[in-house]
């Protein structure tokens, strides 16, 4: 019997979720934004806020639904998948308490300490911002400035990287947090393992490398990421042997910690002279890390979704031998002041390489438009990071004015300045 699966969400992490899904079942989608990619891959596709768990319940009932996975965080948050498994209808996605791991940082943090997780960094938690100011003042070091709650990855600021202690100070009386969480700063390079997760057991995907800052040479203000890269292996080209391992065990001992939990756990790590730290977690595939991951994996998505409902051991996970690089399209002045209105034109060679995901589009009669948000991504997938590269930057040729792109995202320079830095950092 086929399955109904019902996705929640519309962004690119979204329409590569649905891509893995849609060969394999019956998919269904709702968003508060139409979404092209998953609206052609669907057999239905509803307008719904993708926070609005009775009418998702709703929906869900009314196509049948026997499944669903929740994409955005935000759904998460506002108890979608509580509402979906109260229904009946199992969820891959973490309820409400166990994404707190993601939704509340200061829990997260607490958490580590309290389950002895490790690669916990130094840190603490404030709820009254002159003293957290108080603490700035008087820490040895630089801290990473967090706020607790969801930020959609662009509220942390990072003393002598990005900001001034001064600055830092003036941002948190600027924003007025309810609490914040101060962290030592973490140095050295960023990397991504996503996990498969339920019945206490896991998959792992391959390492990715995320670029938050929206301008070349990681420059600018922190976005919600304008690319990523994969290598052949699961592992990335900075990394020393044991480094990925030593991640995994990271994950491992949080899916010990957290038997309940169920979906995708993203570790997102710190490579660190003493090895891998932990920056934060998140419940759900990251995006763009999604678009880099579930197109190589071999293993039908479908499977692992009714492995969890069924209580049955988690199929072992297959990736194609192969390296991926993702570039975002995004409209002009994002983050800061992003130019909405430029039309969409390109078209991908699916065929030579080369995937479109469609993200924040506005759909309209006479084709499609950016919105004030990260537009539409393509993925290269080959025999090498450098060969990928070439083929997402040839699929962008063609993106037309109106967008901004981090074209060193994946390049040869850009990967070897990253084991350049993690040598210097070794003393190698």
């Amino acid at each position: 019997m086929s399955e109904t699966v019902l996705l929640v969400g519309g962004g690119g992490r979204e329409h590569a979720i649905a891509r893995a899904l849609a060969p394999d079942c019956d998919l269904y989608a709702c968003a508060s934004n139409r979404n092209p990619g998953i609206a052609a891959l669907a057999e239905g596709f509803e307008t719904i806020s993708e926070t609005a768990a009775e009418d998702i319940v709703a929906y869900a009932e009314s196509v049948g639904a026997t499944l669903a996975i929740v994409g955005p965080e935000s759904g998460l948050a506002a108890g979608v998948a509580d509402a979906l498994d109260e229904a009946g209808i199992y969820t891959f996605g973490p309820q409400a308490a166990e994404a707190r791991i993601e939704t509340d940082k200061a829990f997260q943090r607490q958490f580590m300490r309290d389950e002895e997780i490790p690669g916990n960094p130094d840190f603490a938690t404030f709820d009254d911002t002159e003293a957290a100011c108080d603490y700035i003042d008087d820490y040895d070091g630089d801290l990473a400035v967090k706020p607790a709650g969801l930020t959609g990855g662009k509220g942390v600021k990072v003393i002598g990287d990005q900001v001034t202690p001064a600055e830092a100070k003036a941002y948190l009386r600027d924003s007025d947090y309810e609490r914040v969480v101060l962290e030592e700063r973490l140095v050295g390079e960023e990397f991504t393992i996503q996990a498969f997760v339920a019945d206490g057991e896991f998959r792992v995907s391959p390492a990715v490398q995320d670029h938050k800052r929206a301008y070349e040479g990681d420059e600018g203000p922190n976005t919600g990421g304008m690319g990523s890269y994969t290598d052949v292996s699961p592992s990335l080209p900075f990394m020393a042997d044991g480094d990925y391992e030593a991640a995994v065990e990271v994950i491992e001992a949080v899916v010990e910690a957290l038997p309940e939990y169920k979906g995708i756990l993203y570790g997102q790590f710190m490579l660190t002279t003493e090895g891998p730290k932990v920056i934060e977690f998140n419940a759900r595939f990251g995006d763009p890390e999604a678009m880099n991951t579930l197109p190589v994996l071999e293993t039908p998505f479908i499977d692992v979704l009714t492995a969890a409902r069924e209580g049955e051991s988690l199929p072992e996970l297959d990736f194609t031998e192969a390296a991926t690089v993702c570039k975002y399209a995004v409209p002009e002045g994002y983050p800061t002041d992003p130019e909405a209105g430029a039309e969409i034109t390109v078209e991908v060679d699916e065929d030579a390489g080369a995937l479109l995901f469609y993200a924040s589009v506005d759909d309209r009669e006479d084709g499609l438009y950016t919105t004030t948000s990260r537009s539409f991504a393509v993925v290269g997938v080959a025999d090498s990071i450098t060969e990928a590269e070439e083929l997402a930057e040839d699929a962008l040729a063609d993106a037309g004015e109106g967008f901004h792109i981090r074209h060193d995202i994946g390049t040869a320079a850009l990967v070897q300045r990253r084991i350049d830095h993690m040598a210097e950092l070794r003393g190698e």
